[in-house]
């Protein structure tokens, strides 16, 4: 990207690590304030319908799909937080690390309700408490949050072309030269 110097990847490193453990730990202390303080599925309605607490224990994904087959997530929440260490290495984009550093740490967050609450290890219920039923039917964490604004932000990129090593893809924002000699020559054709 053009003006701004790359970082060494140990630098994208601490970046990814520190918003990991920084989300992780706002995603798990939500959670115990929620287990704590809240009742188990009654609305506390916080700004009417726009925004509401509801405490649930979710088995399954978005929606409750799944609910019956909890440890596939645990292993897809598993298998995405090691693919995003692994891309965290060869990083030298500081936005790239920021968007991995967030996007771990909310898959952390949910991979921990699923390790370690009840009902058992690796079948363990994500904590939910967050309903807005205006938007959508969906309860939703702080994990939650932070993995799908992650998503958005990784598919935004991509599309932009920025590479992990903080380069841009030039195909994503110019036509090839070929292409634009080639649509020449078909507009002198024409006339």
């Amino acid at each position: 990207m053009p003006g701004r110097p790359l970082i060494r990847r140990s630098a994208a490193g601490i970046i990814v690590a520190i918003l990991a453990v920084l989300v992780l730990a706002a995603d798990q202390f939500v959670k115990y304030l929620t287990i704590e303080n809240l009742p188990l599925h009654e609305v506390v309605p916080v700004l009417g319908e726009f925004l509401q607490l509801y405490y649930i224990r979710n088995s399954g994904a978005a929606f409750s799909l799944g609910s019956e087959v909890t440890w596939i997530f645990t292993i897809a929440l598993t298998v995405v937080a090691a693919l995003i260490i692994w891309k965290a290495f060869g990083l030298r984009s500081r936005l790239w690390a920021i968007v991995l550093g967030c996007l771990l740490g909310g898959v952390l967050g949910n991979l921990t309700d699923r390790l370690f609450r009840e009902p058992g290890f690796g079948v363990g219920h994500v904590v939910d408490m967050i309903s807005m039923p205006w938007m959508m039917p969906a309860i939703f964490n702080v994990a939650d949050i932070f993995i799908v604004c992650g998503m958005i932000t990784v598919a935004l990129l991509i599309i932009l072309g920025i590479r992990f090593d903080g380069t841009r893809d030039k195909n994503h924002l110019e036509p090839a030269e070929s292409d634009s000699a080639a649509d020449v020559e078909a507009v002198e054709r024409d006339h």
